[in-house]
């Protein structure tokens, strides 16, 4: 089959928010070990076997993987918590079939646990030779922030975090805006913190489909702002789309003990059926990327790692299937970084709004009337460290970026965890107080976040 002339690009952004230490069942930390089980181990086989993804890791997810006892607990669930609670669910199932599935699933956790144990329980070390893109230091939606030193301290601590942690890879200047959230002021103070290029949501700018999202923008202040293509990624993420086949698993029917034994069609689920629907669909899914591109340009599908396997559970097996039949049907794959040296791309629009992927596409998500008290709280925390400049402290300025985290309004806008995003947020605003009106000791609640920033990072170059 002749290739296609365009290229792809798979960009996962990889990301948790620091959920390790701060509960467990139903939110907390549990998250996280759910994410390694069933999205970050099957991915890093994916991407063991030469898949070229382009993949993103937050530097507030690396921070958890990295923190003493982190993953000896993540051990901990995989080998006791999971079983234990799928055999108690299969107990109460009352169908033999459920009672069937639930136990089979709880082998996957078993699986999982010996693939965890086979890395020296480094999770993050076997991602690094992929890390090829970074992010803010705790996800924080930037044109929300109150000031330069403020995008300034997340910018920085998120990339002396990659630095430090990856040094044996040079970083090319790949950085994940978190929520994919960009306004045009912002872009100098990408430049100046060293970014090269940055992925943006430009649909409702440009066009749904329009070919212009098939070329990268070049900023008046230097870095590369790279459409994502929502024509594409909606035949994943789109409500209708391929997660919602009636073979997958329904990841919204739930046991008690929140596992899924059954189907979208309110089957038992029936794990072969769903995998050759996976296929099917990465068939589907390359055909449909090769007709996008036959006319040229750089389509670039960005998607949450967490969606290929905690919300989606066939999702590694799609992707999988993607790589493979991109071969057999001639589209070119392509690491971000490296399709971004050989294309030439537009001047930016002057007058590009502030965008982000967010429903709608703005920032209404994360400051909207729903989540308005969070967002000014994270503006008047920001406020109060600037002022203080680097006599905040290291526990007032790791408090802030906490407190900055777009996950607390997320969960209150989304009603997903509401109470916890609540709380968190709540919880991080006192702490920040405390810290300023205190002594500068380290706070232990935080454990690992962000052990890379300092108050320096507020000021000007």
């Amino acid at each position: 089959m002749r290739a296609a002339p365009g290229r792809a690009a798979l960009v996962l952004h990889t990301h948790m928010p620091y959920v390790e230490g701060f509960g467990t069942w139903p939110f907390g930390e549990e998250w996280l070990w759910e994410a390694v089980a069933t999205s970050y181990l099957p991915l890093l086989k994916v991407l063991r076997a030469g898949a070229p993804v382009t993949l993103s890791l937050t530097p507030v997810l690396c921070d958890q993987l990295e923190a003493p006892g982190a993953l000896e607990r993540c051990l901990a669930f995989l080998r006791e918590v999971r079983p234990a609670s799928h055999a108690l669910d299969a107990e109460a199932a009352g169908d033999p079939a459920v009672a069937a599935e639930l136990q089979r699933a709880a082998g996957d956790y078993a699986r999982a646990a010996d693939v965890l144990e086979d890395l020296g329980g480094d999770l993050l070390g076997a991602l690094a030779p992929f890390a090829a893109w970074t992010s803010a230091a705790t996800h924080a939606v930037l044109p929300l922030l109150a000031t330069e030193a403020g995008v300034r301290l997340q910018l920085r601590a998120g990339i002396d975090a990659h630095r430090a942690r990856f040094a044996a890879a040079e970083w090319p200047g790949g950085l994940w805006l978190p929520e994919c959230a960009h306004a045009p002021w912002l872009d100098p103070l990408l430049a100046e913190a060293g970014v090269h290029a940055t992925c943006v949501e430009l649909t409702d700018v440009l066009g749904l489909g329009d070919p212009r999202q098939l070329r990268p923008l070049a900023s008046t202040a230097g870095p590369l702002l790279v459409p994502v293509d929502r024509a594409v990624i909606d035949l994943v993420w789109h409500p209708a789309g391929y997660p919602a086949h009636a073979a997958y698993r329904d990841s919204h029917a739930m046991t008690e003990r929140r596992h899924h034994p059954w189907a979208n069609d309110g089957a038992v689920y029936d794990p072969d059926r769903a995998a050759r629907t996976a296929r099917e669909h990465a068939a589907d899914f390359v055909a449909r990327v090769r007709e996008r591109v036959a006319g040229g340009g750089l389509c670039v599908c960005a998607l949450d790692t967490e969606l290929l396997g905690v919300w989606w559970h066939e999702g590694p097996i799609w992707l999988a299937g993607v790589v493979q039949e991109a071969a057999a049907q001639g589209l070119e794959l392509a690491a971000l970084d490296e399709a971004l040296v050989e294309v030439d791309p537009a001047p930016a629009p002057e007058d590009l709004p502030v965008t982000t992927w967010g429903t709608p596409r703005d920032l209404s998500t994360w400051s909207g009337p729903a989540v308005a008290p969070l967002a000014w709280r994270a503006r008047e925390g920001e406020l109060a460290v600037v002022a203080a400049g680097p006599h905040a402290g290291p526990r007032a300025v790791r408090e802030l970026l906490a407190l900055q985290a777009s996950d607390w309004a997320f969960a209150v806008a989304r009603d997903r965890a509401a109470p916890y995003g609540r709380a968190r947020s709540e919880g991080h605003r006192a702490a920040l107080a405390t810290a300023l009106a205190g002594p500068h000791d380290a706070d232990p609640a935080l454990r690992n976040l962000a052990p890379h920033a300092t108050p320096r990072a507020l000021l000007s170059p």
